[in-house]
Formats: structure tokens, sequence, C-alpha cells
């Protein structure tokens, strides 16, 4: 069996969390850059993960405060789907991963870490982007700051909000 070590999350799991949902709570302030919002739909957005897996991590949310699918309409998933797959593409040409872990989890057993208000996680992948570090050391190597990776993903997102 194989695992996935995230040690360097531990910040988050163990830090202390909000009186309030912060899917909610960002996309209402006018801080995208420090939100690190990258893309706003009529339904969901698009935010880097402040805590990711690996560099580039994304995810779209929408803008409804729920935590399961099935309180989701139509348009808010197809929505959501769509600005997933743009996700996915705008990486592909500004980053060039290999591959993506693309998914959601859905309730606390699933690995929510907000359960509270659903999520689509895109995380881009690269051959052996999982080395010693993470094993040996506990350590993740991120070659890329944060707000690097915005600027880096940003131009995507202004170019997907004209042609929408």
């Amino acid at each position: 069996m194989k695992r996935l070590w995230a040690p360097w999350r531990l910040e988050y799991i163990l830090g202390e969390k909000p009186g309030y949902c912060i899917f909610c709570a960002m996309p209402a302030e006018d801080k995208d850059r420090e939100n690190y919002i990258l893309y706003r739909g009529r339904e969901n957005f698009v935010i880097m993960n402040k805590y990711p897996y690996n560099n580039g991590h994304l995810m779209v949310i929408p803008y409804k405060h729920a935590e399961i699918i099935e309180d989701f309409s139509d348009s808010e998933l197809t929505e959501a789907m769509a600005l997933t797959r743009e996700c996915c593409r705008i990486m592909r040409e500004s980053m060039h991963p290999q591959g993506f872990n693309v998914g959601l989890n859905v309730g606390q057993a699933a690995g929510a870490g907000i359960k509270e208000h659903l999520h689509f996680h895109i995380v881009p992948r690269w051959e052996g982007d999982t080395n010693f570090m993470s094993v040996v050391e506990d350590t993740r190597v991120m070659p890329q700051h944060l707000s690097e990776t915005y600027e880096q993903l940003r131009p995507g997102f202004e170019k997907l909000a004209k042609a929408m």
C-alpha cells in the first residue's frame, strides 16, 4: 500500500480555526491578490490552496455555503466542472504538469479539511514530485512561493475572464 504523506499541512491541521467560513469570507473581501483568488465566476471562484499538496494546488469553490453535493444546482456544478477544466488548461500552458489529481472530499470522514463548504481540488503533478525529502525528513520542498505561482497563473485567468 502506498501512502501520501503531507506533514507540511500540520500547520493547517493544528492551527487555530476561525469562527467563520473562510470560503464565504474571502470572496466577500476586496483582497483577491492577498487571498490568492485567481478568478470569480457567476457561481464559483478559483483560489490557490494556502496549504498545498503540491505547487500550483488550486480549488474551485462554489459561493453557496453547503457541504453535500446534492445541495448544489445543476448550473453551480456545471460551472464548477467547466472551471476545473479551465484550471487544468491554464496550468498545462503555464506550468507544464505531467498530470493532475482532481477531486473533492465530501465530509470529514472522506478527508475534507473544511467539510462545511464543498470545494474541488486540482493538484498538478510531475513525475518525481514526491522525493526523499518528504519520506526521510518530513519536509516538503515547494519550488516556488505562492505569490510567484499566483503571478504565473494570473494571466491565464485574466484571459479567461475576458472570454466569459
